[in-house]
């Protein structure tokens, strides 16, 4: 029987949907804290590349993926300027195995909504309103607060509680994430029927000029610039003015971002803990732990992951050992610092105007890396 019989999970994102299925399936009482009023998710878009699928697919969600997704195997890269030509199509690896799509492009909320139904199908309690203030243990339990004052206590705590983790803070975890020098602006849009792949376009009035189609009728596309200050009253407005220097499908995504399309801005950040990620019965995982900019589409994937390597550890834990935790960051640091430096390292190489990194170079060994099952 598993030591930890009671466990609070802090945050709705896809790292303390995951764990929290896998762990209730195992017979564990799991309360999920959020401070939400009810079931949520922001953003537009996800990646999901086919190591994180792999791991979904434990969950019994791969059928729904597949229907409300939109999955791919290649990728292409096109010249910016008004022809957007076509420099190459890619296969892209299958890093969640042969029998899996290298790619699905998903909605986000539509992917929590489908991990959050599975989560209480296992059994797992959702206690919403309650924004988490302090977190104090002794050697048997962990006392988790709420903003209102309700106290919930149990055998372990883990923070999913994302970039700005209050988890991470109330441990005493001083490691924060740090911004790399790059932003994005995201749209959520129809998806032109030329859309049935991610296609690149680097340079041009962006870095980075992208799209990825997340269903039979909408895709989400991002432009990556300089971080600067932006007043997003005037998102459609500078977004679509950037999209004007690339064609092809691009010339009726700019259309859709001018009919106030809703947007969205954002500074890409970095950090990676380099010490423990437990302080006692607490631990952290996903962005709480560690970070990346989205250039190599694997930053969901790496929650995803840690939630099964976690869950594998505190299921076969019969009896409550600092060692279960540790034993989790040495699996998870080699793979994330693969993921995390490299991922910073393509956005630098743009910010330096260096023409002759090893773009490909850098994508394969992470590809290679996540291509072996966690």
């Amino acid at each position: 029987m598993p030591a930890a019989q009671r466990i609070g999970i802090v945050g709705t994102g896809m790292g303390g949907l995951t764990l929290a299925t896998m762990l209730a399936r195992a017979g564990i009482a799991v309360d999920i804290l959020e401070q939400a009023s009810g079931p949520s998710a922001l953003g537009s878009g996800l990646t999901l590349r086919g190591n994180a699928v792999r791991v979904l697919r434990e969950l019994d969600v791969l059928d729904e993926l597949l229907e409300h997704g939109y999955a791919f195997n290649d990728l292409a890269l096109r010249a910016p300027g008004p022809d957007a030509t076509v420099l190459v199509v890619m296969d892209d690896m299958r890093v969640g195995g042969e029998d899996l799509p290298a790619t699905i492009g998903i909605y986000r909320p539509e992917l929590n909504e489908i991990v959050r139904r599975r989560a209480e199908e296992a059994g797992v309690t959702f206690r919403y309103r309650a924004k988490v203030v302090a977190v104090e243990q002794d050697p048997e339990s962990v006392q988790v607060t709420a903003e209102d004052g309700t106290t919930y206590t149990y055998d372990v705590v883990i923070g999913a509680d994302g970039l700005n983790s209050t988890v991470r803070e109330a441990i005493g975890i001083t490691e924060r994430p740090e911004p790399t020098g790059m932003g994005i602006w995201r749209t959520f849009v129809p998806r032109p029927e030329e859309v049935v792949r991610t296609d690149l376009y680097y340079g041009g009035p962006a870095f980075i000029a992208g799209y990825c189609p997340t269903g039979d009728s909408m895709m989400y596309a991002y432009l990556v610039e300089a971080a600067q200050e932006r007043d997003l009253a005037e998102g459609p407005e500078i977004m679509a003015e950037l999209a004007a220097g690339y064609g092809g499908p691009w010339v009726e995504i700019r259309e859709h971002i001018k009919n106030d399309a809703r947007v969205n801005y954002t500074h890409f950040t970095q950090h990676l803990i380099e010490g423990d990620w437990h302080r006692g019965r607490v631990v952290l995982i996903g962005d709480a732990a560690h970070s990346c900019p989205p250039t190599i589409a694997q930053g969901a994937a790496m929650a995803i992951e840690d939630a099964a390597v976690l869950a594998r550890e505190l299921i076969a834990a019969e009896a409550f050992d600092e060692e279960s935790f540790r034993s989790f960051r040495d699996q998870r640091v080699p793979r994330a610092r693969v993921v995390v430096e490299n991922s910073v390292q393509l956005g630098q190489w743009m910010l330096d105007g260096k023409r002759d990194g090893d773009v490909p170079g850098l994508m394969h060994e992470v590809d290679s890396t996540v291509r072996v099952p966690v």
